[in-house]
């Protein structure tokens, strides 16, 4: 028999989760941070999360940070976020009150499309069916970079169109699936620097509380010792989230609780270490 206690590892999204609803269920379940993010993004960013990062990282932000409160976790949990998602995670844990929480993520939003904006040609192709070697080995052929680590067989190139589009080339004639993802930005990549700048000054100016559970960061797979400098960073980093799963199992992990509204994340834990995850 297994005595060991349950470890619910909570998780939260970020771009690409967004559904149809969401806002509405936000503003049934936390009415005033439904108001704050219509006050502060100056739209409706529920309505428009699919269209631009700015209305997506703050609606993705509220939504799962409402659904986590709702939710029951039986017995110690640890935190982790891809990407936006350590804000949301650290959010949740207490490191940030929800109002400054908010207004970061609305910040990073601005502060990436703006980079985004000034790069123009910059997005992101996922890879399938390739192993990490692979996506080394294409990316630094044509000087892109491997944003993400989801799960095996998925990872992310970032960088200029033209680049990733001969990377796609050269990605499906080695017999992989190249698809070019939906984004105006090399995210995760040296060219979201001048967002990282921006970021770091915004992040100087709010108070840090201890957290009520460990958070880990996406960007080292381990938890959080610098908040500030590793948020601010984690903007030109990969995202190592296979990693991270990997290293929340190792910290005793139990159970996986995808708090995003798309349960994307519960497809990457299934993937990768093939736990059952909780809705």
């Amino acid at each position: 028999m297994n005595d060991r206690p349950q470890t619910t590892a909570v998780l939260f999204p970020g771009q690409g989760s967004h559904v149809d609803g969401m806002g509405d269920e936000v503003a049934r379940t936390a009415p005033e941070l439904h108001a704050r993010c219509l006050e502060l993004v100056g739209d409706d960013a529920f309505a428009r999360a699919g269209e631009d990062t700015r209305f997506a990282q703050p609606a993705i932000f509220c939504a799962s940070l409402a659904a986590a409160a709702h939710e029951s976790v039986p017995g110690p949990a640890l935190y982790a976020g891809h990407s936006l998602g350590e804000l949301t995670a650290l959010t949740a844990a207490g490191v940030f009150t929800w109002e400054d929480g908010l207004a970061l993520v609305v910040e990073r939003g601005r502060l990436m499309a703006q980079s985004a904006a000034e790069q123009g040609d910059g997005t992101m192709t996922a890879l399938l069916k390739g192993t990490p070697e692979q996506a080394a080995e294409i990316a630094a052929a044509h000087g892109l970079t491997v944003a993400n680590d989801n799960a095996p067989g998925q990872l992310v190139l970032s960088g200029s169109a033209p680049a990733l589009d001969a990377a796609a080339k050269d990605a499906r004639a080695a017999g992989l699936r190249a698809m070019r993802l939906d984004v105006a930005g090399a995210f995760h990549s040296p060219a979201m620097g001048s967002a990282a700048a921006g970021f770091a000054a915004a992040l100087a100016g709010v108070e840090l509380h201890e957290p009520k559970v460990a958070v880990f960061s996406c960007a080292s797979a381990a938890p959080f010792t610098d908040v500030r400098a590793e948020l601010a960073a984690a903007l030109t980093a990969p995202v190592l989230w296979r990693q991270t799963l990997f290293a929340l199992q190792a910290a005793g992990a139990t159970d996986f609780l995808d708090a995003g509204p798309a349960q994307i994340l519960a497809g990457t834990v299934k993937r990768t270490i093939g736990e059952p995850v909780g809705a």
